[in-house]
């Protein structure tokens, strides 16, 4: 690791969720040395005691020279660069931005830095500079969280869902979906909209994987075409909705993303982007089998029961 500070005169600061990261003492010391300065949002002294625990920080925000930016479903660890064949493929999709969006994701960066480092920081025209390049693209940043007044990103998305004419394409590793969302998937369904959700087949997480297969029969009963990632694991989080509109960001289709962790996402209201994402949506379903719901009715007794299990768990996994 290069010594940022000596060699580029570069200020990076990094925040990341106590729970859902783990840096060893070795690590710290290299970023240390590097002159990175970190610091660990909500900090728990066992943190292998608190895999979930409330109001986790899951935004994944990097943002350069206050110019570029991205956002999506990526983590920062060599689990999801797909570097040989003895790992699980994963899939998962993130966003490059330029322009007036970035300036939203530097002042929601800078939000949570000073709640983790208790540093204010004095903020100038080098962190958020002249905006030089053409805006081409509608790009509105949605954050939700304890620090809202409101669930921000979910009502975002049930309106987008609402108001669909032609087809809603959903992508999400876990969907654990509450009443509205289901609601407005339902209705969507049955007023002729393709529904379609896609998930994984392969969980990282048993009661997860059993509380979603728990909703799958009520959505396939309204017409939603529901398909499981056969190639590997899919942790993108992406909706798109009739060649208009899309979304990508953190936020998975769960209790917890929509109304306990701090989560952002970028809506796009563009036609070029939607299509690029429902191609990329049309591709996966190649790596797919669909939920036959007939079979799926027919499943074995103990897997329901499984899943009734897991499913009273929901609203905390």
């Amino acid at each position: 690791m290069r010594s940022v500070k000596k060699q580029h005169k570069l200020k990076v600061r990094l925040a990341y969720d106590d729970v859902g990261s783990d840096l060893s003492s070795k690590m710290k010391q290299k970023l240390n040395s590097s002159g990175v300065e970190h610091y660990p949002f909500m900090p728990v002294l066992f943190s292998s005691l608190t895999g979930k625990m409330n109001y986790r920080n899951h935004r994944k925000i990097a943002v350069i020279d206050g110019e570029i930016a991205y956002v999506g479903g990526i983590n920062i660890s060599d689990t999801y660069v797909n570097y040989d064949d003895n790992h699980v493929y994963w899939r998962d999709t993130h966003l490059r931005l330029v322009g007036e969006a970035v300036k939203s994701l530097q002042i929601d960066f800078f939000t949570t830095w000073e709640f983790v480092s208790n540093q204010k920081i004095n903020i100038d025209e080098r962190y958020f500079p002249e905006v030089t390049c053409k805006n081409e693209v509608a790009v509105q940043i949605a954050a939700s969280g304890p620090d809202t007044d409101a669930p921000n990103i979910m009502e975002a998305m049930f309106m987008a869902i609402t108001t669909a004419e032609n087809y809603v394409y959903i992508t999400t590793p876990y969907l654990v979906p509450n009443d509205q969302m289901i609601t407005a998937l339902q209705v969507a369904a049955k007023s002729g909209v393709d529904v379609r959700i896609l998930i994984p087949k392969q969980s990282d997480s048993w009661v997860v994987k059993h509380a979603t297969n728990s909703y799958l029969e009520r959505l396939m009963d309204a017409n939603i075409k529901v398909y499981r990632y056969t190639k590997g694991f899919v942790h993108a989080k992406t909706m798109v909705v009739d060649d208009i509109f899309s979304t990508v960001g953190t936020s998975n289709m769960d209790y917890r993303s929509f109304n306990i962790n701090f989560e952002v996402n970028a809506f796009i209201y563009d036609a070029k982007t939607s299509k690029i994402l429902k191609n990329y949506f049309l591709e996966d379903l190649e790596c797919a089998e669909i939920v036959e719901p007939e079979r799926w009715t027919n499943r074995p007794k103990i897997e329901k029961l499984k899943e009734s299990y897991c499913r009273l768990w929901s609203p905390l996994i």
